[in-house]
């Protein structure tokens, strides 16, 4: 590092966990609030519920992490009290980041996991597995959510991708030391190396996820061994 004198790797790798763990809980998060509404609003398709669930989630996705970040902090941090505003000093300072890129991430997941459960609930074996008496969570769960998990894998690869290479808004509204932050700083002081570093490690983040992603397709759906 031209700024600081330190070896680049030292630099990512004391940065680089604190940027898996947040997008790890975002994940976990997103996972949480998209599948099962996803879901619920299938099951509802043509009623109230069914458009209620989607409009919220056109909403989430709408509303960016620079508008959304601020508006959690406002709320829980300020207003309430319930969550410190920023930094890395307490276990619960994860929280506010963490929900923020979880919210983004459900109201796709939801949206995502309600049209590709649609398609195949139809289908001639979801028919015949209510005939044969099965319960119907049984029959959502083990027949259609796994027939409709390719796009769900897909999306969610594509936002882990993005998770792990650094939330540069989120990082630097909750001032969270990460990958993004690093990047940022790096570029406010010119330090040239460590951009490109932090790009590098973008970009192989990106490609290390899109692999794995390629590997779980194995195991969801046998046509593609």
């Amino acid at each position: 590092s031209i700024h600081t004198k330190t070896p680049i790797i030292d630099l990512i790798k004391a940065r680089y966990p604190a940027t898996l763990k947040l997008a790890f809980l975002s994940l976990v998060t997103g996972l949480s609030i998209g599948i099962p509404l996803g879901i619920y609003a299938a099951l509802k398709a043509g009623h109230w519920q069914d458009l209620v669930v989607t409009l919220v989630s056109v909403r989430l996705s709408a509303m960016p992490a620079f508008w959304l970040g601020p508006i959690l902090m406002l709320v829980f941090a300020v207003w309430l009290g319930w969550l410190p505003v920023s930094g890395m000093d307490s276990n619960t300072s994860i929280i506010l980041p963490a929900l923020t890129l979880g919210f983004g991430l459900s109201a796709i997941l939801t949206r995502m996991t309600r049209t590709s459960l649609l398609e195949v609930l139809n289908d001639d074996y979801i028919r015949t597995a209510r005939a044969k008496g099965l319960t119907e969570s049984t029959v959502i769960i083990r027949h259609a959510l796994r027939a409709a998990l390719l796009p769900i894998i897909t999306i969610v690869g594509l936002q882990m991708g993005s998770l792990l290479a650094g939330t540069v808004i989120t990082e630097t509204i909750f001032s969270w030391d990460g990958i993004g932050r690093l990047l940022v700083e790096s570029i406010e002081k010119r330090d040239y190396p460590v951009t490109q570093a932090c790009v590098l490690v973008v970009a192989l983040s990106y490609v290390l996820v899109n692999l794995f992603t390629d590997i779980l397709y194995r195991f969801a759906d046998p046509r593609v061994r």
